[in-house]
């Protein structure tokens, strides 16, 4: 079905940004207040703008009918406005939901002619779950004299926002946006724009602006070339070589002394530590006796006996 509706309007619409031209690429507005759409033709629209229409179209959706302006239904939520060469479409009390890219279109006979659409959004796209990323491409991967294409991923957002670049502050390019749905349900925005090489390896900053309400604040990500440099990942691991292999000298040596320590300790000029024999024990007539043989050193590293008597006691 979906399907069906896009091959339907494949071959309806005979001319795309013809006659018709809508100048307001993007329209910020706060839920509760009246959007107004703004449409000019080259001709006159007839009377009422009784030929002229209005679709929307939304991520993963079929585009939308919003109004024949020929009719006056549904007039308290929206409206058409004709005056001469100018088409209006007013959204009353405007929602979240009614965000989107809308089209006013002109038919003759069974042919229609398109605008080239405006982005309506309503209320505020960012969500705690967006997040803005430059994509800029590699030294190596730029063909001269050619162009570099850059990026701008918006992700995590909850309807539409605006994207555009900068060139060192000067030069505004609107870019090729392309959408698509997240698993969470929220919305993922990717604008491609390609600049001359010359333009790009210059050193100029390319920045992504991106707009999510109509504040007027952006968030601003910057694209810098960084020139390649075949020297660069050998200095820069030649830095860590050193301290690895001292590290692991280190390492070995003290596992080695360790090993021969417990192994072989008569080899480092020590001598085996001598248990002390277990005490003996005699029974005479009730009493024990005890001796107690302790192996003690003095400062010259001689070896005293002292043995110990135990202590007769009367029962």
């Amino acid at each position: 079905m979906l399907f069906a509706k896009y091959l339907l309007l494949s071959f309806l619409v005979v001319q795309v940004q013809g006659y018709l031209h809508q100048f307001q690429p993007f329209l910020f507005v706060n839920i509760n207040d009246t959007a107004k759409i703004q449409c000019s033709s080259e001709k006159q629209f007839l009377a009422g703008g009784m030929t002229a229409q209005w679709y929307r179209t939304r991520e993963g959706e079929a585009p939308m009918l919003i109004k024949r302006c020929s009719d006056n239904q549904n007039v308290s939520k929206v409206a058409c406005i004709s005056e001469g060469h100018n088409l209006t479409l007013a959204i009353y009390n405007a929602q979240r939901n009614d965000s989107g890219v809308y089209y006013c279109t002109d038919s003759y006979i069974i042919f229609l002619t398109f605008g080239n659409g405006s982005t309506l959004i309503v209320g505020d796209s960012y969500t705690t779950s967006s997040w803005v990323l430059p994509l800029a491409p590699s030294p190596h991967s730029l063909l001269s004299p050619g162009t570099a294409d850059l990026a701008c991923v918006v992700h995590g957002v909850s309807n539409p926002v605006q994207i555009s670049w900068s060139i060192s502050g000067d030069l505004q390019e609107q870019g090729l946006t392309r959408s698509l749905r997240a698993k969470d349900g929220s919305l993922v925005f990717i604008n491609h724009i390609s600049v001359p090489v010359a333009t790009w390896t210059s050193g100029k900053n390319l920045t992504c602006d991106v707009k999510f309400n109509s504040s007027g604040k952006s968030v601003k990500k910057i694209a810098r070339y960084m020139e390649a440099s075949s020297t660069a990942p050998d200095s820069e691991c030649s830095h860590y070589i050193v301290p690895l292999v001292a590290g692991a000298g280190l390492l070995l040596l003290v596992v080695s002394l360790s090993l021969v320590w417990t192994l072989c300790p008569s080899t480092l000029g020590f001598k085996p530590r001598i248990s002390a024999p277990p005490a003996s024990e005699e029974h005479q007539d009730g009493i024990l006796y005890t001796h107690l043989d302790f192996d003690s050193r003095n400062r010259n590293g001689r070896t005293m006996q002292r043995p110990a008597r135990g202590k007769s006691v009367k029962p």
